[in-house]
């Protein structure tokens, strides 16, 4: 427990995380800015910012993600709001958001498959203002999330729930990206960190982690246009068996691309 009267100088030194992670801990409780930190270093904790700095210290000594704790994520430059209802994005998904952006011809139509906080869609809307932006989920309450996470970053963006591709018209797309499930059933990692705590559904397939992908491989074909990419983000070790999967639907121009740490992160193709 923490108690009132220390210093907020004193007490980063304190606790017990990453210089980084205390930061953020003291600055949520507090309702300070990061230069607040600074500028207040000589500031006398109450009782009452002492008890809500415990209560999050317990969280995350419990090992419940920061993300979810203060309810927030950066990502591709954006602020998102997140909860435990959608995945926390992280930075490896970047990628997948540079590689639609590259593909994309002026007033490109864009499917974000499994949308989740909406990250994808509203960093390509955010970047891409004349694309045409769609993102599909099959949970009601993510696309609560991504909805409001669209407007806090003043971006256009289409949301509808559907099971992939199931309430789609036969609509064409010229970019279809998706970051699904892909986490085969039993991985270990599922019950180890951050993952512990996010909805498993958008983690794993129930299956062998490439029951999503091929799901989206095989109808990705009739909301494709003319020329248009399918980008998947998988798992580090899925990039050869996606590459042979699209291959054999006949896609064309298969490839794989490294995130920043060196892995093959995401596989994609044009349509067949």
């Amino acid at each position: 427990m923490i108690a009132a009267g220390a210093t907020l100088g004193s007490l980063l030194a304190a606790l017990p995380f990453d210089a980084l992670e205390n930061r953020i801990l003291v600055c949520h409780a507090l309702k300070v800015t990061r230069v607040g930190l600074i500028t207040q270093s000589e500031r006398i904790l109450t009782q009452a910012e002492a008890q809500a700095l415990s209560s999050l210290v317990q969280r995350r000594s419990a090992g419940e993600p920061i993300a979810y704790i203060v309810g927030r994520r950066e990502f591709f430059g954006l602020d998102f709001h997140v909860t435990s209802d959608v995945l926390i994005p992280r930075p490896d998904t970047e990628l997948l958001v540079e590689l639609a952006l590259e593909r994309l011809p002026t007033g490109a139509r864009v499917l974000d498959m499994g949308t989740g906080s909406g990250a994808i869609a509203v960093a390509i809307a955010h970047s891409r203002p004349d694309a045409r932006v769609t993102a599909l989920d099959v949970s009601e309450p993510a696309l609560a999330v991504a909805r409001a996470n669209a407007l806090a970053n003043q971006v256009q963006v289409r949301f509808v729930l559907s099971d992939w591709f199931a309430a789609l018209d036969g609509e064409p797309f010229e970019v279809i990206a998706s970051n699904p499930p892909y986490i085969a059933s039993g991985d270990s990692h599922l019950a180890q960190g951050d993952l512990r705590f996010e909805p498993t559904g958008a983690l794993t397939d129930h299956a062998d982690g490439l029951s999503a992908l091929r799901t989206i491989a095989a109808g990705a074909p009739r909301h494709l246009a003319p020329g248009g990419w399918l980008l998947m983000e998988h798992g580090y070790d899925q990039a050869a068996q996606v590459r042979t999967m699209l291959e054999q639907l006949g896609y064309s121009e298969v490839q794989s691309w490294r995130d920043l740490a060196g892995i093959e992160r995401t596989t994609g193709a044009r349509a067949p």
